[in-house]
C-alpha cells in the first residue's frame, strides 16, 4: 500500500514494483481517509483484502484532502507517471460542497478520465458516484447524481452507485464533523468499492 498524501508520490512512483499491477485511487478526503490514521483508510482496507486473496496488485492512494474536480484535473499529469492498471476516480464532493458550476465539474472530470484513457487504453476506471446534499437544491442535486453514470458510460467505465451507501448521513458511522467516514465506517466504504473492483481484478 502506498500513500501519497504522506509521503512524496515521485519516490512513491519510483519504488514501485513492475512486476505487480496497480489499482490508483485518485480522490480527495474521502480517498485519503480525513482524520484517521492511514491504516484505517478504505484504499488500505482493499490493500489487505487484496492481500488476503493472494493478489498481485498494489493500491496507490493518491487522495488529498479538499481537492476539487478543477485541483484534480491540474494534478493528473503528475499521477500518472507510472503504468496505472484500475484507475478509480472519487472527485466532485468538494465542488458540491462550495457551490461550483457543475458543467465545470463534469468538464474537468472528463479531461481527467481523457488523460488516464490516453496514458494507458488497457486501463480499466471506475466512477466513484456521489450525491449532493438536500439542501442544494433538486436540480441541482439530480444533475450532479447524473453525471456518474454518464460517464460511465461514455466511457465504459465501471460504476459504484454511492460510495457513501450506508455511511453518508449516519453519525455513527462519521467523524464528528458529519462528513467524513469513521474508522467502523470506512469498513462498509471498502465493502462498496470492493462490489464493483473485484469484478476488475
Amino acid at each position: 500500500m502506498k500513500n501519497s498524501t504522506n509521503s512524496s508520490l515521485t519516490s512513491t512512483i519510483d519504488t514501485l514494483k513492475s512486476d505487480s499491477k496497480y489499482i490508483l485511487f485518485f480522490g480527495n478526503s474521502l480517498t485519503a481517509g480525513y482524520g484517521l490514521d492511514e491504516d484505517q483508510s478504505f484504499p488500505t482496507l482493499i490493500q489487505k483484502r487484496i492481500d488476503s486473496l493472494h493478489l498481485n496488485y498494489i493500491v496507490i492512494n493518491a487522495g488529498l484532502s479538499g481537492e476539487t474536480s478543477s485541483g484534480g484535473k491540474n494534478r493528473i499529469d503528475w499521477v500518472l507517471k507510472h503504468r496505472v492498471d484500475i484507475f478509480v476516480l472519487e472527485l466532485g464532493a468538494n465542488d458540491v460542497l462550495r457551490g461550483l458550476d457543475l458543467k465545470e465539474t463534469k468538464a474537468n472530470l472528463k479531461a481527467i478520465l481523457d488523460k488516464v484513457r490516453s496514458s494507458n487504453s488497457e486501463v480499466k476506471i471506475i466512477l466513484a458516484g456521489m450525491q449532493a446534499p438536500p439542501n442544494m437544491g433538486n436540480d441541482y442535486t439530480r444533475q450532479f447524481a447524473s453525471i456518474y453514470p454518464s460517464l460511465a458510460k461514455e466511457y465504459n467505465a465501471s460504476l459504484i452507485p454511492f460510495l457513501l451507501q450506508n455511511v453518508g448521513g449516519i453519525p455513527a458511522l462519521n467523524l464528528a464533523d458529519g462528513k467524513h467516514p469513521n474508522a467502523e465506517g470506512q469498513y462498509i466504504v471498502r465493502e462498496n468499492v470492493w462490489k464493483v473492483l473485484k469484478h476488475a481484478l
